[in-house]
């Protein structure tokens, strides 16, 4: 069995877990979440813990336990905490502004890009160059940050560009004669 699907989920107060026929949903502070289980996976629930126990001894069963397993604690996380990706705009004159779910971006480009957040979404602009986008489901909020940074992700040789926080970029050297 999967060293991840050993650990169970233990489920916080103020989270609601429905374990229905062919639906997880998790419910909480920060939303409602949604999820169709593996039929390869059988989730028992007891005592505010949920355990995941793959259906037979295959390969694919043991590794979709602990698949399973970690996409429904990153929900009842989600829910309860909720998940956060910062960017940092680098570059001279780059700036962004948040105006409720939209996203105005002036990077260089001579017209302004705009990002409509989706449901569940939303964004920040602490200072005119950092975005914080937050939301209560993991896949959503990093795909949304991946598609705001490739707008104009970092260049190799004067590192302009939208990069993650924590990202570091590597700066070329020049070609010399």
């Amino acid at each position: 069995m999967s060293r991840i699907a050993k650990m169970g989920v233990s489920v916080p107060t103020g989270v609601d877990v429905q374990l229905k026929d062919n639906l997880i949903t998790v419910k909480g502070t920060g939303g409602e979440l949604k999820l169709t289980p593996n039929p390869l996976v059988k989730i028992t629930s007891d005592n505010g813990k949920l355990s995941f126990v793959p259906v037979d001894e295959s390969r694919e069963a043991n590794a979709m336990s602990g698949t399973m397993r970690q996409m429904v604690n990153n929900m009842v996380v989600g829910v309860s905490k909720g998940f956060e990706k910062k960017l940092t705009l680098v570059g001279v004159g780059f700036r962004a502004q948040a105006q409720g779910n939209k996203l105005n971006l002036a990077i260089g480009f001579s017209h302004p890009v705009n990002f409509e957040m989706p449901a569940g979404i939303s964004v920040a602009t602490p200072s005119p160059t950092e975005i914080i986008i937050k939301g209560a489901d993991r896949q959503s909020v990093g795909q949304v940050a991946a598609k705001v940074r490739e707008v104009r992700p970092p260049e190799p040789y004067k590192g302009k560009g939208i990069r993650y926080a924590d990202e570091r970029v590597v700066i070329k050297e020049t070609k010399k004669k």
